[in-house]
């Protein structure tokens, strides 16, 4: 059997193309790895990369919560680092790090458009 590598990339939509690019550069430590002025940023940090859309109109969060919505998962290799970088940017956290009943530790917030974010520590093989 060839085992075939599989990377993934998530694609968000917005109605402020800045704002949320800014979230992610500034509060999460995203690097703009290229443009479409007015249409598109796609930003990157080690291997996670996050495409984001220009939307038309703007959604209400509310229907981006999860169930309803989508959890984006970002595993970490320092968490306590990661929630002292989102800290001091000012941004709010939904809940602090704590560890899982599945034994892994993550802190939840949501991004400048309601999407809501978990950032977890490495499962080192584990499945969360």
């Amino acid at each position: 059997m060839v085992v075939m590598t599989m990377s993934l990339r998530v694609e968000v939509f917005t109605h402020d193309l800045e704002a949320a690019g800014d979230f992610y550069r500034r509060v999460l430590g995203f690097e703009e790895l290229s443009r479409q002025p007015g249409r598109y940023l796609w930003m990157g940090r080690g291997t996670a990369r996050i495409g984001i859309g220009a939307a038309a109109d703007a959604v209400d969060p509310a229907v981006r919560r999860v169930p309803a919505g989508t959890e984006i998962v970002l595993e970490v290799d320092d968490l306590d680092a990661e929630y002292e970088r989102v800290s001091r940017s000012g941004w709010p956290v939904e809940s602090p790090p704590r560890t899982q009943e599945w034994g892994l530790r993550d802190f939840r917030l949501f991004d400048a458009d309601g999407y809501y974010l978990r950032l977890t520590s490495r499962s080192g093989g584990r499945s969360a």
